[in-house]
């Protein structure tokens, strides 16, 4: 279930959905858009219909979803957003089977939404950490997408699980593209905001000469891409738009560098962006931020170098330095690469998942 995600969505759809069909159960994916439904791979796709502005979609688009949920009377109810939080509680009511899969360190994030007031964010954060921990405890299993977010909720719930939003191993190139056919670019692909530091990211392109910047994904506020295209380095930037899932890889196959340098608000500090291990996956070396759980996996696995995002100088420092160093960042470019083969890969995650459902449908 979820109010928020499109229903393509990597994580909901393609891994977990997905997995747990292959698991032989029947799944079904509510979601709230414009389409129509669809059997997609086998999942069963349900739409409630769009709702325009957070504030209508959290009051009619939520109860949409519930409604909905109702109807299929499932043996399992898997929710995604924290705007569900209510109906959760409404569904255990009922004596229903509920799991909360919470992607984000939702009262940290908070703290750096722009569009709530700055005096309003701690406040909000504050009663929002005080009821997300009351009402989870009364669910069934809380899953986490990463162990900081665990540690949260292991206090609160004894069934916690923590599932790490890795990459698939089917979404791997069985070749990782000849670095010497590759070109002198660079590359930086998600949500495009002034908290994950495209502004430094731009910055620091304006102080190299001969390269690219493909950069894609959605722009939030969208008066933020004028702001962006005011600085130097834009004239430098190849800006695509939202992209699908095979543009994506083959803009990160034909690049060089992956930038994920996001600014250290609290939320970012101890998340682990799912870009961060696609970069990995298509073989080539990262610039990241300094973050301590970041540093700890770039620099055991030797995938990448790590700066202050705040300083687009250093940035531009480290992308030169890859740039300029071929053979050494081809070698990081694999040595991420096989710590995904090894290890940052969805197939431990899911046998999580999947265990977590037969448990859960046993009792």
């Amino acid at each position: 279930m979820t109010s928020v995600h499109h229903r393509y969505d990597t994580r909901i759809l393609y891994k977990e959905c997905i997995s747990l069909k292959n698991h032989g159960l029947d799944v079904h994916l509510i979601v709230a858009d414009e389409k129509e439904d669809e059997v997609f791979e086998g999942i069963s796709i349900h739409s409630v219909g769009k709702t325009e502005g957070k504030i209508s979609r959290f009051i009619k688009a939520t109860k949409r979803v519930f409604n909905k949920a109702l109807d299929l009377d499932a043996d399992i109810y898997h929710f995604h957003d924290p705007e569900l939080l209510p109906y959760g509680k409404k569904l255990k009511k009922k004596g229903k089977v509920v799991i909360y899969d919470t992607h984000e360190d939702l009262p940290r994030q908070l703290m750096s939404k722009e569009y709530v007031p700055i005096l309003a964010r701690r406040p909000l954060a504050l009663g929002m950490e005080w009821y997300e921990d009351n009402i989870v405890k009364n669910f069934d299993a809380v899953i986490t997408a990463t162990p900081h977010i665990s540690k949260r909720f292991s206090r609160l719930n004894d069934t916690v699980v923590d599932i790490n939003n890795f990459p698939l191993l089917s979404d791997l190139d069985l070749q990782v593209t000849k670095w010497e056919t590759k070109r002198n670019e660079i590359c930086y692909i998600g949500s495009i905001t002034e908290i994950r530091g495209l502004s430094q990211i731009i910055l620091a392109t304006s102080l190299l000469p001969n390269i690219v910047l493909n950069l894609a994904g959605s722009v939030a506020p969208k008066s933020y891409l004028q702001t962006l295209s005011s600085l130097d380095g834009w004239t430098k930037t190849n800006y695509m738009g939202q992209i699908n899932r095979n543009e994506v890889k083959s803009v990160m196959k034909q690049s060089k560098v992956g930038l994920v340098t996001f600014l250290p608000y609290g939320n970012h500090i101890h998340s682990q962006p799912n870009k961060l291990f696609e970069y990995m996956a298509q073989g080539i070396p990262l610039v990241a931020s300094n973050f301590d759980l970041w540093k700890e996996i770039v620099e055991r696995y030797d995938c990448g170098i790590c700066v202050n995002p705040r300083d687009p100088e250093a940035i531009a420092g480290a992308i030169k330095f890859l740039l300029e160093h071929d053979e050494l960042s081809e070698k990081k470019g694999q040595n991420g690469r096989n710590a995904i083969l090894e290890k940052f890969n969805w197939d431990s995650e899911q046998k999580k998942l999947t265990g977590l459902y037969d448990m859960l449908l046993k009792h």
